[in-house]
């Protein structure tokens, strides 16, 4: 089972679609690698996470279609999450992570997404 979260330095990123990097934690393995994101480009992302055998993305602020093609790719997505990305690795194997829902309604914010 793989983990995807967006990243900006040791923290997640708190607008999905412009995250310049991913980190990718496989559970089974304990491995934990960062990836580049292709680009904010829309509905590529969750192809592209799928591709790289992700089951659940954990992010800050994401929007509602991204959460949609998460969906119907089969990824689960946990949203409104901040802090660390380790440590949210750590809550999500502990069942400590509740998904707050939170949707990014508009693209002009500074650089960070509130629901």
């Amino acid at each position: 089972m793989i983990l995807a979260l967006p990243k900006e330095g040791a923290l997640i990123c708190q607008h999905f679609g412009h995250c310049e990097e991913f980190a990718l934690y496989n559970i089974d393995s304990g491995e934990l690698k960062i990836i580049k994101s292709p680009g904010h480009i829309p509905g590529q992302l969750p192809k592209f996470l799928k591709e790289q055998g992700t089951n659940v993305v954990i992010a800050g602020g994401m929007g509602e279609r991204a959460q949609i093609l998460f969906d119907s790719e089969g990824i689960e997505v946990i949203v409104g999450i901040k802090g660390e990305i380790e440590e949210a690795i750590k809550k999500y194997l502990n069942n400590e992570l509740q998904s707050t829902g939170a949707v990014c309604k508009e693209h002009e914010h500074a650089g960070d997404c509130h629901s």
